[in-house]
């Protein structure tokens, strides 16, 4: 379907920091390509534009929308095709532009990594954005890109007739910026509440199928790997979330299909450390007094120096099995959290403006479901490793 709009992406907050690098990336990406910036305030809007102007010779559109005004973001969703938004915390902020991407028939990416809120979006509008074609993606940028189409690689090699086990392995260098700080403060504070929430609702978990049976490796624990040649640590961030959504809503992932997300330690005093200090952020989230307190130490719109990103890197090793066959999968690029991030992003809005015909999930669908292939050679074109072997 050919959708004429006045912009092909609008990036909704980019007057923050990830939203700035998202603006840049757009600027500098070859290809024609028409997009807006859009935000609250037009003064802070028009350093960004006349920044890249300057920088790159493109003078990108403006656009005034505040998640207060509702009629606001329908309107400056109608503009584009697609509308790319790094506002924070979604749980706050993300529902009235979902809404808003409906009503403008507008499809939506955003790089969320909180679990409350895309449980949030698929109880409430996965079937009405479905039954207008729409796609509304989230978890496009660290959380959760990589890890879903590492196991995409994975389960294209693997026998589809054949119970499938697939386990991704995270080894990063970077640092965080204010509004992924107050994210996860946020996220650890309502933690008890998304239990609850999740406990109710079978659509947390995505389109039920009838015949695929999803679930984590057996495997538990904190546990030795000579593979990685380290301890591997089970992550509960979003990720395998988002692998198992699209194990229950691609055919390729098997009649059964578990997955294992582990981060990779050297050594155990480090594992050891690092539950502790995890720990303690999660008790000191859960009283007012002590999480206004954790919120100040970053604002939201601080982020690492350009220095800092280009010392950062990722790399995500997918060890893959079924039927007797065994794959390897590599997932890696640079900075995860904010310029691989804007990357990821920009190009995930990007592959639903310009690759629609490639494209036949709709609804609230993850990366791999809504994207996979187009978005794979996208992303090895700019420079990302996504590979896969025989193990």
């Amino acid at each position: 379907m050919t959708i004429e709009r006045e912009f092909d992406v609008v990036l909704y907050g980019a007057t923050g920091f990830t939203g700035g690098l998202c603006a840049d990336y757009l600027a500098r990406r070859p290809g024609e390509h028409r997009f807006a910036i859009s935000g609250r305030n037009q003064e802070k809007l028009e350093k960004v534009r006349d920044r890249i102007k300057n920088d790159c010779g493109v003078e990108p559109g403006i656009i005034i929308a505040n998640s207060a005004d509702p009629a606001s973001l329908t309107a400056m969703a109608a503009r584009g095709k697609v509308v790319a938004t790094t506002v924070g915390p979604y749980a706050k902020y993300g529902e009235p532009l979902v809404k808003a991407c409906i009503e403008a028939g507008t499809d939506y990416a955003d790089i969320t990594g909180e679990p409350q809120f895309v449980d949030r979006i698929i109880e409430r509008y996965h079937e009405e954005a479905k039954d207008r074609g729409l796609r509304l993606v989230s978890c496009c940028g660290f959380d959760s890109v990589p890890h879903d189409l590492g196991a995409y690689l994975c389960a294209r090699e693997l026998p589809s007739d054949a119970p499938m086990t697939v386990e991704g392995v995270v080894r990063s260098k970077g640092t965080f910026s204010g509004g992924t700080w107050h994210s996860a403060i946020n996220a650890f504070s309502n933690f008890r509440e998304h239990l609850d929430a999740r406990k109710k609702s079978a659509r947390s978990r995505g389109p039920a199928t009838s015949t695929r049976r999803v679930g984590n490796v057996k495997k538990g624990g904190v546990r030795y790997d000579p593979r990685v040649k380290g301890w591997l640590v089970p992550l509960p961030t979003i990720d395998p979330e988002i692998v198992k959504r699209s194990a229950r809503g691609l055919d390729l992932y098997g009649p059964e299909f578990r997955y294992g997300h582990y981060a990779r330690v050297k050594k155990l005093p480090t594992v050891i450390g690092g539950a502790v200090g995890v720990g303690g952020l999660f008790a000191l989230a859960q009283f007012g007094p002590t999480k206004n307190l954790l919120l100040k130490v970053k604002d939201p719109g601080e982020g690492p120096s350009a220095e800092e990103r280009a010392s950062a890197w990722f790399e995500v090793t997918f060890f893959g099995e079924a039927g007797g066959k065994q794959v390897r999968a590599k997932v890696a690029g640079r900075d995860p959290g904010y310029d691989e991030t804007a990357k990821m992003l920009s190009e995930c809005a990007l592959c639903l403006a310009f690759d629609r015909e490639r494209l036949n999930r709709w609804g609230v669908v993850t990366p791999a479901e809504a994207m996979a292939e187009p978005l794979i050679e996208r992303l090895r074109d700019r420079g990302m490793t996504l590979e896969v072997s025989m193990a």
